[in-house]
This record gives C-alpha cells, sequence and structure tokens, in this order.
C-alpha cells in the first residue's frame, strides 16, 4: 500500500518539537538536568533506531519470500530493493561518521575512540563552539561547514531511492528529511537548513538531531520498501510475519496535553479498514489484550488513537489490530507501546550570572521545552522585564534582595503556570582606583605626571560597565614632614599637585583619598591610592 502524501508526517512533526526544545535550551548556561534529559532521550532514540532497523529488515525478507513464490514478478522489484538497501546503509554510515567526528573534534579524541564512547561518557556535550565551527565553518551560511556536506548527501540520497519508483508514485512516498529551501527561526526570520539546525546548537543536542536523521533516513527506506512491495501485488504471495506499527507525534508529552500516534500493519495493502482493540497491555502468550478495553475502527488503513496524558511518568498501553485477509479469515497482530509524561517546566537562566545587579541590563534566557518563545509567559517580582526575542530578556532591578521570575506558557488555549525561579539582588561591586596603572608602592616621577588621570576598575565583573571619578583629596608630604592636602574634582590632578610632585624628593610619600565615583546606583566611596615617588 503507498503511503499517503500528507503535508506534515508524525515523525517530521516529532522532529520540529525536538528542534524547538533543543534550540530554546541553548542559553549560555546549561544546567546538568538538561544534559541528563538530552542523554535520556539519545538512548530511547539509538534504541529505536535498532528497532526499527530490525523491522526494516523483515521488508527485505518479504522480498526473499516473494522471489521463492514468483521469481519473475519479484525479481526487478527485489532488484531495485536492494538498491534502497544500499542507498540507506550510506547514508547511515556517513551520518554515523559525522556524529563521531563531531564527537571526536569537541572531546579532542580520536575518532576510534569517539565510535566506543556513548553520550553519558561525552565530557564537552554542553559546548557549542567547536560543534558549530564543525557544521558551519567560517561562513555565514554553513556553506563551508560539514552541514553543507550533509545536507547535499541527504538530498542525493533522497533522488537516487526515489530512481528506483515511477515518477507518478513519488507523491505516494513519505520520504521526509526535508533540507531544501528557506527554513524560519524564531524570530521569524529566514534561514537555511544548515543555519536553522546546527548554529549554535550544544553537542548534545546534535548528537540527538543526527539520530533522528538515521531514524528519518531509515524511515523513508522503509517507505520506498513497502511501496516496491506493493507493486508485486498482495494476491500473488503471502506475508506470514508483518508487524504491528505504532508511530507516535512523540513519546514525551506535557502534562495536560494529549498523547496522538498512528497504528498500522506495515508492509499490508487492503481496501478493509483495520479494526483496533486496544487496552493497558498485550500478552503475547494468550493474544488477549489486558484491562479495561476500547475498540477502534480505521479509515483508509489507520487507526488514529488519542488519550489525555494525565500522571507524570512512564505511561503503557497495547492491543491488537485485527484485518481481514486477501484469501479471507481474520489476522490479528499484537502490540505493546509506551510514551512518557512529563511535568510541565520552565527553563530560566542569568546569561550572565546568577545574581540581579541594581542599575545595570541583566540578560536572562527563558524557555519553556516545547512551547513557542512567543507563547511563553514570563512576569517579576521586583523590577522590569524587556522582551529581546529568541527567548532573550533584559532585567532591571533598583532594589531590595531579591526577585522572582515567574514564569507561564499558553497551552491548548490555556494559561498555565511553569514555574518560579528565584535570584539574589546585589549592588554592582566598588571599582578599584588605579593611577599610572599602580594601586599602592613604588612609582617613577615621571611616569606619574604623564599619566595624571585616576581610574576606576570593576575586576572580575562580567557587565561591560564603567565608573566615573568625581572628587578626590590629594596629599602629599613636604620636605619638613609636614602634610598637605589639595581637593580635586574629576579624575585628573590639577597643575599644582603635579607641580608638588616634580618638586618631591626621592622617597617622598603621595596619597589620593576620599575618592568618590559615579555608578548606575549613585556615587560612593571607593577606597585610596598610596603612593611612594622614586
Amino acid at each position: 500500500m503507498g503511503a499517503k502524501n500528507c503535508p506534515e508526517t508524525p515523525r517530521q512533526k516529532l522532529i520540529a518539537m525536538m528542534y524547538l526544545v533543543l534550540t530554546a535550551l541553548l542559553a549560555l548556561n546549561v544546567s546538568v538536568d538538561i544534559l541528563n534529559a538530552f542523554v535520556i532521550v539519545n538512548e530511547s532514540m539509538e534504541e529505536s533506531n535498532i528497532i526499527f532497523g530490525e523491522k526494516v529488515k523483515a521488508n527485505y525478507v518479504a522480498f526473499d519470500r516473494a522471489m521463492a513464490e514468483n521469481p519473475a514478478k519479484a525479481k526487478p522489484l527485489a532488484d531495485k530493493a536492494v538498491l534502497v538497501k544500499k542507498y540507506a546503509q550510506e547514508m547511515v554510515d556517513f551520518i554515523e561518521n559525522v556524529k563521531w567526528e563531531v564527537i571526536a573534534k569537541t572531546d579532542g579524541i580520536s575518532i576510534e575512540e569517539a565510535k566506543t564512547k556513548s553520550m553519558r561518557d561525552v565530557k564537552k556535550k554542553d559546548n557549542y563552539d567547536l560543534p558549530t565551527h564543525y557544521f558551519i565553518g567560517n561562513s555565514h551560511d554553513g556553506s563551508e561547514g560539514k552541514a553543507r556536506e550533509l545536507k547535499n548527501k541527504i538530498i542525493e540520497f533522497k533522488a537516487n531511492i526515489l530512481s528506483v519508483l515511477p515518477e507518478e508514485k513519488h507523491s505516494e512516498v513519505q520520504i521526509g528529511l526535508n533540507v531544501e529551501g528557506t527554513f524560519k527561526d524564531l524570530t521569524n526570520k529566514d534561514m537555511n537548513w544548515e543555519m536553522a539546525t546546527f548554529y549554535r546548537t550544544i553537542l548534545a543536542a546534535d548528537i540527538v538531531l543526527l539520530n533522528k536523521l538515521i531514524a528519518d533516513v531509515r524511515n523513508a527506506e522503509a517507505g520506498v520498501v513497502i511501496e516496491l512491495l506493493s507493486s508485486i501485488g498482495e494476491t500473488d504471495f503471502k506475508f506470514n510475519k508483518i508487524a504491528a506499527k505504532v508511530v507516535p507525534k512523540s513519546k514525551f508529552v506535557i502534562s495536560g496535553e494529549e498523547y496522538e500516534a498512528d497504528i498500522f500493519v506495515a508492509a499490508y495493502d487492503t481496501v478493509e479498514a483495520p479494526e483496533v482493540i486496544i487496552g493497558s497491555s498485550w500478552d503475547s502468550i494468550t493474544n488477549k489484550v489486558i484491562g479495561n478495553t476500547q475498540t477502534l475502527e480505521g479509515v483508509d488503513g489507520l487507526v488514529k488513537y488519542k488519550i489525555g496524558a494525565g500522571g507524570v511518568g512512564v505511561q503503557t498501553f497495547g492491543g491488537i489490530i485485527r484485518i481481514k485477509q486477501p484469501g479471507g479469515g481474520i489476522k490479528e497482530y499484537g502490540f505493546n507501546e509506551e510514551y512518557v509524561v512529563g511535568a510541565p517546566t520552565a527553563t530560566v537562566s542569568a546569561d550572565k550570572m546568577n545574581v540581579f545587579y541594581i542599575g545595570v541590563d541583566n540578560p536572562v534566557s527563558i524557555s519553556v521545552p516545547g512551547v513557542p518563545n512567543e507563547k511563553v509567559r514570563p512576569s517579576i517580582s521586583n523590577g522590569s522585564l524587556k522582551p529581546q526575542g529568541n527567548g532573550k530578556y533584559i532585567v532591571r532591578v533598583d532594589g531590595g534582595n531579591e526577585a522572582s521570575i515567574n514564569v507561564a506558557a499558553d497551552m491548548s488555549g490555556q494559561t498555565r503556570a511553569m514555574g518560579s525561579f528565584k535570584f539574589r539582588v546585589k549592588r554592582v561591586p566598588d571599582p578599584v582606583p588605579f593611577i599610572a596603572g599602580v594601586r599602592e608602592g613604588n612609582i617613577e616621577k615621571g611616569r606619574l605626571i604623564a599619566s595624571p588621570v585616576i581610574i576606576p576598575v570593576l575586576e572580575n565583573f562580567e557587565f561591560d560597565l564603567s565608573f566615573s571619578i568625581v572628587s578626590y583629596t590629594f596629599t602629599i608630604q613636604l620636605p619638613g614632614g609636614d602634610l598637605i592636602d589639595k581637593q580635586g574634582s574629576g579624575n585628573r590632578l590639577t597643575q599644582e599637585m603635579i607641580g608638588y610632585i616634580q618638586n618631591a624628593r626621592r622617597g617622598q610619600r603621595c596619597y589620593i583619598e576620599n575618592i568618590r565615583a559615579q555608578g548606575p546606583s549613585g556615587t560612593r566611596s571607593i577606597g585610596a591610592i598610596t603612593l611612594r615617588l622614586m
């Protein structure tokens, strides 16, 4: 049975949702919990790829049986299936090599060592600089990086596997792997596939996305092979081992949303609509459906299954697909499936430090996994929150000791709370005064006279912020031992003060005290400079 052409397949929607989740999480500070979530998703994806690969092999076994029963009709199509298998394996091998290369380059190890590592063992899972350089290179559009080569390989692969089918059959197969044309980022800006997929994404996200591409290649392979099988004709031979297939839109669902899946029999062509009996599980020994059951009727060979996502955690279901055989009678195929329901959560991270400073622009990233940025509704308890686009915000606070960012999201027509995040509020630290690059100790008179400017320096502070000197007291020891004080304004020593320095003897001391500087939260005293003239 040829697959129907749809604007977007459930698997493509899953990829789009995962990409949205991953890009929303790419703040500078990626938490350990988020990285662990990537690891769990990747392990599930790798296991699914293995299982799906085995199911694809069953389609080639069906060709072997067809060859035994009707070699004259089956061989031309079986030869094409061999080509599809070759194209798909070459594409999978290329993606696997890309995955090992980016791990090796990011972790600074050999490719052979990278092949032996699981994502749990990768050290720099949260690094995005090295992966971005690998995939994008020094180009502004990814044309000089591995992403462009990967894109061209995917385009070539799609053309190759479609070439085995008549042109009128191309629209009946869901190939997916959309890498051409224009894509949109979260600010609706046009981007190509390379930039939309790999620009500034962390290594953990890249590994998951590459494994998703492998799944899509296998899905495309299966679609073409099934189309070839259907061309032989169901009446010419019998399938005696066909697997039930459950394709969810996503195996991860936020509590309160719906889990949705397509349930069908792979490689089966019939005008008869299937019937599905669903319960909590299917017993393969007794061929019985366990728990409270419901019966669903199919349309066009598919049964749509929807159920509300309630309790958090792993949820399971199973059942039997009942379908009429071409020669009469009923054939039943059992299945078991599971999905994960997660609690609604938000991610808020200060891009500079985990603290808000009074009187300055504090950049913050806010996102909710699985929710577009334009549907995220943050607010702050103390200060203001100004959106900058793409999940970025500027926080301004004027005082207090603490501020809370409360996050809500528009989901299924309702506004739902996603969590509250507390941040400390602090005053910008005092700058340290320097003159001629010195704060205390010996200094040559000529050096001090050449650079008589007091400069306030914020040491070990992440923000680009400056203070200005308002006033100071200049004190110098005269030859007789007396001290003379002179008041100064601004940041420069006066000509009178410079004259005292010129006439001073070696070893005389001078002091710049009571230094006051203007900053974002007002004027403050910032200490003194103690010098011994040489």
